[in-house]
């Protein structure tokens, strides 16, 4: 258990507390980031093979919020399953631990992986899911792929077990800041803690075939997509095209790569912490034709800001 300094003190780092939690036969390792009661708790889902102190920085750049975040069962400190699992399985065990901790309406939010995981359980638990962030993710295998070079990079956790091999590619699949400041991968890499290889499998398989594409039309949540501008893992279109199907979603572009919650924790928990302290906003209803038009619209733009990207990027080298 770590026990900094309470939340609520300005300037000082909030009480992390982490501890197993049994959920339906499952036993969880849980860490919960405590800060006010004034609006409900976020639920936080990781990315591939992370253990959930890779998403300190930002945990602790929250100021006021109530933080909720586990590992996946195969990874970090909870154990494997007996079987593998799908998204909906992942869901139902979130809604389980969130009622086991004693709260009826929760906001979600989902980092690359994870953030299949978070529309998944939006769409699955609506009344449970009051507002939705998804972050640097895409709509299951219908996405924008990365290059076949980025990929094969991602095919095995070794970068989470050899510490040489991830400062080699970490600037490769993660782009952004890690491209200009070696420091940063080390600082990462120093709080991992050793996806296991069925884990990592079960994670690869749970979304394999996975899409939230014919219903994100239907997701109720007002939502807030962000996607790093120089991201090799989940092209910025897949964020467009979460933002353009989505009814009352919005995208904001981040100057950074895949892993800005890590490398801008301050900015990005501000954006977030903002958007769900927003008490203007309106839930507006829509249609899959209406949201299909808004996509198609929005194609050309978004395929152009790509092409700057790769450009600025080859300029630079």
């Amino acid at each position: 258990m770590t026990n900094d300094t309470p939340g609520g003190n300005r300037g000082a780092r909030p009480e992390i507390e982490s501890r197993p939690i049994a959920v339906d036969g499952q036993l969880l390792q849980v860490a919960i980031r405590h800060g006010s009661d004034q609006q409900p708790p976020l639920l936080l889902f990781n990315g591939i093979g992370a253990n959930w102190e890779l998403a300190k920085p930002f945990l602790e750049a929250l100021t006021s919020t109530t933080a909720i975040i586990f590992d996946v069962p195969g990874v970090g400190g909870s154990p494997r399953p007996l079987l593998p699992y799908r998204p909906s399985t992942l869901a139902r065990l979130a809604a389980a631990l969130v009622a086991e901790l004693g709260y009826t309406e929760i906001d979600v939010a989902g980092v690359s992986w994870g953030g299949g995981i978070a529309q998944q359980f939006a769409h699955q638990y609506p009344k449970l899911c009051r507002r939705l962030v998804l972050a640097a993710t895409a709509p299951g295998f219908t996405m924008m792929p990365a290059s076949p070079a980025v990929l094969w990079k991602m095919a095995t956790p070794r970068r989470y077990t050899d510490k040489d091999y991830m400062n080699r590619i970490a600037a490769d699949i993660y782009g952004g800041a890690f491209r200009d400041d070696p420091s940063l991968i080390g600082q990462h890499a120093a709080a991992m803690r050793g996806a296991r290889n069925l884990g990592y499998l079960y994670q690869l398989l749970a979304m394999s075939g996975w899409t939230s594409l014919p219903w994100l039309w239907s997701l109720p949540q007002q939502t807030l997509v962000l996607m790093g501008r120089d991201d090799p893992l989940v092209p910025p279109v897949n964020g467009h095209l979460l933002a353009s199907l989505i009814p009352n979603a919005e995208l904001r572009m981040i100057e950074d790569g895949h892993l800005f919650i890590v490398t801008r924790p301050a900015e990005t928990a501000a954006l977030i912490e903002a958007f769900l302290a927003d008490t203007s906003r309106q839930v507006e209803p829509s249609s899959p034709l209406s949201r299909m038009a808004n996509w198609v619209r929005g194609l050309v733009p978004t395929f152009g800001g790509r092409h700057d990207v790769q450009a600025q990027r080859e300029g630079r080298e």
